[in-house]
């Protein structure tokens, strides 16, 4: 009987934490959804969204721009050390662009933003729960969904691509520096093979579809968790970790997903 009545125990627990991961799923939609008319803000307030622009997009550029730097360097090192192996090392800046421009860019850039920004965007909406400044908006008659949370929306959803690109273009930027100075290739042999190779419809809009919708699930999870989050501390706190680490995941997913339609339409 006691074995049995663990065994129910545990299916139940199991049956409740699904229907609880759906419920969160749903109002993570109609948050969604009530968010809609807040992007107005654009064309009435457009400062709000620059101002959020700049403490979400330029102030994660310093982290993106020296990791684009290193995983170019890493990637022209790898690469060539395989690629010499069947005397192809001219194809070393064909690589890197695609591993950059199709994968790594997008990828690491949601991450790192994930991380920096997200965490950010999760922690000031929620301590501005928690102090109960949104409760005081709307007794002004501000709609904070308007006036706080659009705005770190729509900032999240521009920065991504952005810095998307300054990642790759750092990071391709590196690896000609690597393979040119310590590696000694032809400079000119890099840049050709890369243009010769490198498919704007296939590879660079790719890419830029794939940040583009990153950075709409980054700050989708990024202000839903802020506004969701209890008034508490501790609520704040785990709304900051369920940001970075449902973020990191969607990413992934995403990205094989969208990988996988990408290259059966090639």
């Amino acid at each position: 009987m006691d074995q049995d009545w663990r065994i129910v125990s545990r299916i139940r627990h199991i049956g409740r934490r699904v229907l609880d991961g759906v419920a969160r799923l749903g109002r993570a939609v109609v948050f969604l959804v009530r968010l809609v008319p807040g992007f107005s803000v654009m064309a009435t307030r457009a400062s709000l969204v620059v101002q959020q622009i700049y403490m979400t997009g330029v102030l994660t550029l310093v982290i993106v721009l020296v990791s684009g730097a290193f995983v170019g360097m890493i990637l022209a090192l790898q690469g060539y050390n395989t690629l010499v192996r069947y005397d192809a090392q001219s194809s070393l800046g064909l690589l890197v662009a695609l591993s950059l421009v199709r994968e790594l860019g997008p990828v690491l850039t949601a991450l790192l933003f994930a991380g920096r920004a997200g965490s950010a965007m999760t922690a000031e909406i929620g301590l501005m729960k928690a102090t109960e400044q949104l409760a005081g908006m709307e007794m002004m008659a501000v709609d904070p969904l308007k006036r706080v949370v659009a705005p770190r929306f729509l900032a999240g959803w521009v920065a991504v691509p952005l810095l998307a690109a300054i990642f790759s273009a750092v990071g391709i930027l590196a690896a000609y520096v690597v393979a040119v100075s310590d590696l000694g290739l032809d400079g000119g042999v890099f840049w050709a093979q890369m243009q010769s190779g490198v498919s704007f419809t296939n590879d660079i809009l790719g890419g830029v579809i794939k940040s583009v919708v990153f950075g709409l699930v980054i700050g989708w999870i990024a202000v839903f968790e802020g506004y969701d989050a209890r008034p508490t501390s501790e609520g704040v706190s785990r709304a900051t970790t369920r940001t970075v680490v449902t973020s990191s995941l969607a990413v992934l997913g995403l990205d094989f997903i969208m990988t996988a339609f990408m290259l059966r339409g090639l």
